[in-house]
């Protein structure tokens, strides 16, 4: 963070050549981390280097923190019909994974002809995987979809990267770190506000040591993206948060209000899945909807499309819900059905 650094250097050489009260210069530093959205660590460090005593940082840093509680939604719930390009992962021309099972490459879309397909299907919303992109995609590309998604008056929703929060410090967090920051900004070039990122597994800390690095790895990240306007979304997708409880102390962990739960209904393997979506929803920013559940021990079945939306509306929840399809049956005969079904529930 070299420019930050520097920025923060000549405003505290400023503030020592200036005639101010004992109380001025604290104020005047925190006023330029309100300004300047670093981590608290990295803030933390700057002062430090430039020489602010440690007892004042302590009575500076005694301020209301931000961290996320239920959001408070006025109005009544509203909710948006999206699909995940997820849903056809098989069937994209450009992958960045191995395929599932091989498909007729007559069937292979990509992400333009995606977004046509919520178009055709009604859709309000597009969630555009980051999986599914060209390994090329450059500005110009992610500029010429925005234009196709409005000409087709669809949103597009969101992205969804693939991360793992949880390493130790060393170069594959920092890896990881910044591919998060290079979708963050792919996503306002798009207009996409939301991007939906994983926490990770244990990577061989303890469960807490791996709760912390994602903690702090998250404050990093919605640091840079409130700068550019984006949400994240953390999804309950096992790793360090199986269950609801875990997935919501870490977002209420994390000093920003640029994060929330990325609520994906087909993801807790527990004895009462419902329950789980029930405590998660308050906090959500997006919903990726499953047609299947699965409580633990037990085979798969069916989501219960009334009680899930029954849950969403009980939450006040307003925001898109994504279809995101991961069922046996062939997507393009099973899809169609599945977003009549969702439409008819909201």
């Amino acid at each position: 963070m070299p420019a930050a650094a520097d920025n923060f250097g000549m405003h505290c050489d400023r503030i020592r050549r200036s005639k101010f009260s004992s109380q001025a210069p604290k104020l005047m530093i925190l006023q330029w981390h309100m300004a300047n959205p670093i981590p608290r660590r990295s803030f933390v460090n700057l002062c430090l280097r430039a020489g602010v005593a440690s007892a004042a940082l302590v009575k500076l840093d005694q301020r209301p923190t931000v961290a996320v509680e239920p959001i408070k939604r006025p109005g009544s719930p509203r909710l948006l019909l999206s699909l995940a390009a997820y849903s056809f992962r098989d069937y994209f021309v450009s992958t960045s994974h191995k395929r599932d099972k091989e498909t007729d490459t007559a069937k292979r879309i990509d992400m333009f002809q995606f977004v046509d397909y919520c178009a055709d299907h009604g859709c309000q919303g597009a969630e555009v995987t980051s999986y599914y992109f060209p390994s090329d995609v450059d500005h110009a590309y992610l500029t010429k979809l925005k234009r196709h998604a409005f000409l087709r008056g669809v949103a597009l929703s969101g992205t969804a990267v693939g991360n793992t929060f949880t390493h130790s410090a060393g170069e594959k967090r920092n890896n990881e770190i910044a591919s998060v920051k290079k979708w963050i900004d792919r996503a306002q070039t798009m207009g996409a506000p939301h991007v939906r990122v994983f926490a990770g597994g244990t990577e061989r800390n303890s469960k807490a040591d791996a709760k912390k690095l994602c903690i702090e790895a998250l404050e990093e990240c919605c640091a840079y993206a409130g700068t550019k306007g984006i949400v994240l979304g953390l999804e309950n997708h096992g790793g360090i948060v199986p269950e609801a409880d875990d997935t919501v102390d870490i977002v209420r962990a994390v000093q920003s209000p640029w994060i929330g739960i990325n609520l994906d209904t087909g993801n807790f393997n527990t004895a009462d899945p419902y329950a789980d979506i029930a405590k998660c929803a308050p906090y959500a920013v997006n919903v990726q909807f499953k047609s299947e559940i699965h409580r633990r021990g037990q085979k798969k079945e069916a989501t219960d499309f009334d009680r899930v939306m029954k849950i969403l509306h009980e939450a006040n929840y307003q925001g898109y819900v994504a279809l995101e399809y991961e069922a046996a049956e062939d997507p393009w005969q099973a899809v169609p059905g599945l977003l009549k079904r969702m439409k008819e529930s909201f």
